[in-house]
C-alpha cells in the first residue's frame, strides 16, 4: 500500500512539473500558433490533474472548454490575422 502512495505522489509531481513547463513554453514561444497549442496542452494537463484528484466533472469541463474550445478559438483568431512581415 505504501508503494501505491509513493507512485501516486510521484504522478502528481510529474504532472505538476509538466504543467509548469508547458506554461513556461506558452510565455517563451515567439510563434503564436505554437503558444496556443502549448496553452491547450497546459489546460489538458490541468484537467488530468483534476481527474486524478477525483473531480471528474471539473476535469471534463476543463478538457472541453479549456483544452479544446479555447485552443480552437485562439488558432482561428490567429489564422485570421496577418503577420507584420506580410504587409
Amino acid at each position: 500500500m505504501e508503494v501505491f502512495t509513493l507512485l501516486y505522489d510521484m504522478l502528481h509531481v510529474i504532472i505538476l512539473i509538466a504543467i509548469v513547463a508547458s506554461a513556461l513554453m506558452v510565455v517563451m514561444m515567439k510563434d503564436l500558433i505554437s503558444a496556443a497549442i502549448a496553452a491547450g496542452a497546459c489546460s489538458l494537463l490541468v484537467s488530468l490533474e483534476f481527474f486524478i484528484l477525483q473531480a471528474p466533472d471539473v476535469a471534463i469541463a476543463e478538457a472541453g472548454v479549456g483544452a479544446v474550445l479555447t485552443t480552437a478559438i485562439f488558432i482561428f483568431a490567429i489564422k485570421g490575422t496577418r503577420r507584420r512581415e506580410e504587409h
